[in-house]
């Protein structure tokens, strides 16, 4: 009897020892989860970088406006007379023959002045934001004279010939003038004129026997968006000596 029984206990042992033997590889599986909390900690940089990149973003897009970079071109004015007058770009050797400068905001583009213009108001150039067409900047200019008059009387003549700037000065809240000198000792007159529709810049000097009056123009509104850009314009000006 004992023999016959015995394989059966044989059997049970080799089922415990299967059942041993089977043990390590339920432990197994634990191992990739191990794993998987490890790389758990690779998104937490990811993270970091995305949170650094974000801040970034926003601390960009929270610049003022007034504060992002302006690109500006130079412009080179000859003050030809009304029977040299050959228009912006036909002249070559225009650089050259500059007598005044002043910078053209990107984006600007130039309202071409007719030879009737030339001649009865002296206006030379004209640049205007085509988004806002009545934010502009233009110059005129007058031969035959030497020296400044007194402010008043420089402001009051300018304004004979020029109906916009007739209309801003009679409605003006404010007309304000001063007068500066370049590094080179040349004397500037700066008018600024503030209203409840407009706003105006003007620089005035005379030099190679002539009048120089450059004037930056916007309405209101846009004074009040723009005018560190327009600022930045009328400062730009000035004649070009030899």
């Amino acid at each position: 009897m004992a023999t016959i029984f015995s394989p059966p206990l044989a059997l049970s042992t080799a089922t415990a020892t299967t059942t041993t033997t089977t043990t390590p590889p339920i432990n197994k599986p634990h191992l990739p989860i191990r794993s998987t909390t490890t790389k758990l900690q690779l998104p937490n940089l990811t993270t970091t970088a995305i949170t650094i990149a974000a801040a970034t973003i926003i601390a960009t897009s929270t610049i003022p406006p007034s504060l992002a970079a302006e690109s500006y071109a130079t412009y080179y004015g000859t003050a030809a007379s009304a029977a040299n007058y050959g228009g912006y770009g036909g002249n070559s050797d225009k650089k050259a023959s500059a007598e005044y400068i002043y910078d053209i905001p990107e984006g600007w583009k130039e309202r071409l002045v007719s030879k009737v213009e030339k001649g009865t108001n002296g206006t030379d150039s004209e640049f205007y934001n085509p988004k806002k067409k009545t934010e502009k900047e233009y110059l005129t200019f007058l031969g035959g004279l030497r020296q400044l008059a007194p402010k008043e009387a420089v402001l009051n003549n300018l304004a004979l010939s020029d109906v916009n700037l007739q209309d801003l000065i009679s409605s003006a809240d404010s007309v304000t003038s001063e007068e500066t000198k370049d590094e080179k000792g040349q004397v500037y007159y700066v008018y600024e004129i503030d209203g409840a529709n407009a706003h105006s810049l003007i620089s005035v000097t005379c030099a190679r026997n002539k009048l120089y009056a450059h004037f930056v123009m916007a309405p209101a509104a846009e004074w009040k968006k723009d005018q560190e850009t327009l600022k930045h314009i009328h400062d730009s000006f000035k004649t070009v000596q030899f």
